[in-house]
């Protein structure tokens, strides 16, 4: 039998369709939170379970824990928006699941704001940190945040008046589509409520404040937007070097001698769902490479402390790997070469004469494209200006 999935809104029952209510009805065994399973009137048969925590493990064995009976679970609104929905689907297949939506919190909340759904930008915080906001934020964009605890919109206001958007304008939307709805309003600076409710969608209309300089999701973000010790890829090495790293959406990139972090964390600050592994072999970068990643809003980087190419070694295979240190450690080069699967990229930077002999020779191996890219600001001499250059950085990028 296939399990079936009703979503279920903040106005219970009532707001059931008619198919929805027979499912429930037809059902041998519930399963939902508490709460879900309370939206249920006493008069409907089946045996309610609700799920224990960890919540994974029965979502898994859901199909074998209630073999020849009929399941039906209770979701928040609609089951495939952030919900269990696409976790059974992806547990057990489409063929095994049917779901049967109701409004989702994301619809509600739009239609009460007069906002066009696909204008909003909804990120999830469920579980989730706060920081994931940060590389949405930019003047005039909307924002729908789904939490998962009274504190969100508080913990929401909070962050942006970190980041130079307190004057952004929060609305929290509770208990929607039922009797009990509420709104919660005010600026992200000094945001005076510090509950809300359990079912809240914080609403945001960014606004940045006098002075903000707002941080894009294109690669380049200025040098001072990093806490670092000198070694870094510099904000125009950097953006040329992720220009041929190629970030796509769902991809992995390895960040080999990450410095700190800054190649990884713009891979990742393209697209949501962009993953890397930051390989550093000294312990304070590390944690500083953290401590940035969580800043400008990809908290998710995976940081991995040893030195290549032996921290390499059980890393989930790379869509692209970028190589700002140690081009002269034996086997290096090697080891990421044979990691890439077809159409991988492949991008070492080097700044020393033995670097730029190793790229060199890998060139010469291999092919790919060879550049040489220098640099040069304009700083005061005396009562004029000049141009002092930085130090020139060999690139070698190839696609395997």
């Amino acid at each position: 039998m296939r399990v079936v999935v009703v979503g279920i809104g903040a106005d219970g029952w009532d707001g059931l369709s008619p198919r929805a209510r027979r499912a429930v009805e037809d059902a041998d065994v519930l399963r939902g939170s508490p709460r879900q399973l309370a939206l249920v009137p006493e008069e409907v048969p089946a045996e309610r379970l609700p799920w224990p925590s960890p919540m994974t493990p029965a979502l898994a064995g859901l199909l074998d824990a209630h073999p020849g009976r009929r399941v039906v679970v209770l979701a928040s609104g609609d089951p495939m928006l952030s919900g269990v929905g696409t976790s059974l689907v992806r547990l057990h297949g489409p063929e095994a699941v049917e779901v049967l939506p109701a409004p989702s919190s994301v619809t509600l909340a739009c239609a009460r704001l007069g906002w066009a759904v696909e204008e909003a930008e909804v990120v999830s915080v469920v579980g989730r940190p706060v920081d994931l906001l940060a590389p949405h934020v930019t003047p005039g964009r909307r924002l729908l945040v789904l939490g998962s605890g009274t504190a969100t919109p508080a913990e929401v206001a909070a962050r942006l008046a970190t980041w130079g958007y307190g004057a952004s304008r929060v609305v929290a939307l509770a208990q929607l589509g039922g009797p009990g709805e509420r709104r919660f309003a005010g600026a992200a600076a000094g945001w005076p409520h510090a509950g809300t409710d359990p079912l809240v969608v914080t609403a945001v209309e960014v606004v940045a404040d006098p002075g903000t300089r707002p941080l894009p999701t294109v690669p380049g973000l200025p040098d001072g937007a990093y806490e670092h010790d000198g070694q870094l890829t510099k904000r125009d090495v950097r953006a040329v070097t992720l220009a041929r790293l190629a970030p796509l959406p769902g991809q992995l990139l390895w960040d080999v001698g990450a410095g700190a972090g800054s190649i990884g964390i713009e891979w990742m600050r393209v697209h949501p769902s962009c993953r890397a592994v930051a390989v550093e072999s000294v312990a304070e970068r590390a944690a500083r490479v953290r401590r940035n990643a969580a800043r400008l809003g990809v908290p998710g980087l995976r940081v991995v402390e040893g030195r290549a190419p032996a921290a390499l070694s059980g890393l989930p295979a790379p869509d692209a790997v970028f190589v700002g240190g140690g081009l002269t450690a034996p086997s290096l080069l090697e080891t990421c070469w044979d990691a890439l699967p077809a159409g991988g990229r492949l991008v070492a930077n080097a700044v020393t004469v033995e670097g730029e002999a190793v790229l060199a020779a890998w060139h010469a191996r291999v092919g790919g494209e060879l550049v040489r890219f220098g640099v040069q600001r304009a700083e005061p001499v005396g009562g004029f200006t000049g141009w002092k250059p930085a130090m020139p950085v060999t690139i070698w990028s190839i696609s395997r």
